[in-house]
């Protein structure tokens, strides 16, 4: 069976669950431990950082490698077209969304977690041992302010501005590119599941979020179309997975 190493809050490891459940594929979540469990995935991969991909032999690092060789393992339904014009458009979106959208997000995040314990305590892996966990929820806001310059007024207007575009342009049957789920649409639905945490999240984050941002009226639609994906894709399913 296949080996998902992962981060569970991590966008990128989002965007391969998807691919796998796009593809209707069983697979196995292994999640990792910040710090020493990156040692196991460095010993699986040359590198610690997940998502990592386990099938057998083959060892595949990187959500975009992990995506395309999903794509050979299983053709269908395909995520990345045969068609040159959707391939290039599938690419674009694709390095926007985990690049500058994902700093955005990054930071866009922390900005929030900053000033809400609570989204500290739900966002810390489930692994992470009462006291420390304690810890970093009670540590008092004013103490971490300082992190609040990480998300300027500027990177925030240019990220709704982006984010509003393709709202104003999308309803919940959508896809970004030709007239079928692809990449494209994986990769941006992943990234803005940090601004405003689907279902799929567990009951500590779904609808929880970046104020300003998850409740953005002009953004609404942008997340219905990633709830209607994230329920098309997570359906409970009565079969192990």
């Amino acid at each position: 069976m296949l080996e998902l190493h992962q981060f569970r809050h991590s966008a990128f490891c989002l965007k391969v669950r998807m691919a796998l459940r796009a593809k209707g594929l069983s697979f196995q979540e292994v999640e990792v431990t910040p710090g020493i469990g990156q040692l196991a995935v460095f010993r699986l991969s040359g590198q610690r950082q997940v998502p990592v991909l386990v099938d057998g032999e083959t060892v595949v690092a990187d959500s975009t490698a992990i995506c395309r060789y999903l794509d050979e393992l299983q053709p269908e339904p395909p995520l990345i077209p045969k068609d040159p014009r959707a391939v290039a458009q599938i690419q674009l979106i694709e390095d926007w969304a985990d690049t500058t959208l994902a700093a955005s997000v990054r930071s866009a995040l922390l900005q929030a977690a900053v000033d809400d314990s609570d989204l500290r305590s739900a966002l810390l892996p489930d692994d992470v041992p009462g006291p420390i966990r304690q810890v970093m929820t009670g540590v008092p806001t004013g103490w971490l302010n300082g992190l609040n310059e990480l998300f300027g007024q500027e990177e925030r207007s240019a990220m709704l501005n982006n984010l509003i575009a393709m709202a104003d342009a999308l309803t919940s049957e959508s896809v970004l590119v030709g007239n079928a789920l692809s990449l494209a649409d994986l990769a941006v639905a992943a990234q803005i599941s940090l601004l405003r945490f689907p279902a799929s999240s567990g009951s500590l984050l779904a609808g929880r979020g970046v104020p300003g941002i998850s409740d953005h009226p002009r953004l609404q639609s942008l997340f219905n179309w990633r709830d209607q994906l994230d329920d098309r894709l997570f359906q409970p399913d009565p079969s192990p997975v």
